[in-house]
């Protein structure tokens, strides 16, 4: 059965390019480019991952993974932040994400870290 990744980024060539890397690697992949219905979009899903921008419309990446963490049914799915944040560090650490990846990234760093925390 396929492991199914879910990206949040309102950026549509980031979700292009990640969907790419992540299909040729025979993952499923879903894209959004909102996350005010994080919750709800989870339960329909089914994300083994999620990939979440911090600068994303409406309540944000940090926001969102925020609410993820605290809700019974979804706080087990493993989030890796993205961004080109200068703080994504200690944002990663502070929002209990499990990792996280700046961009620009390396696609061989990208792969590596989705299948290590991959369920």
């Amino acid at each position: 059965m396929q492991k199914c990744v879910l990206i949040y980024d309102d950026d549509t060539e980031i979700l292009f390019l990640c969907k790419a890397i992540l299909v040729n690697d025979n993952y499923r992949v879903e894209t959004l480019s909102r996350c005010e219905n994080i919750i709800e979009d989870i339960l329909i899903i089914k994300p083994d991952i999620i990939l979440m921008d911090l600068w994303i419309p409406e309540i944000g990446g940090e926001k969102a993974i925020s609410i993820m963490k605290g809700n019974p049914a979804t706080h087990h799915i493993p989030t890796i932040l993205f961004s080109a944040n200068a703080e994504i560090a200690a944002i990663c650490k502070s929002i209990k994400a499990n990792a996280y990846i700046e961009k620009p990234f390396d696609i061989d760093v990208f792969r590596e870290t989705i299948k290590k925390y991959i369920l």
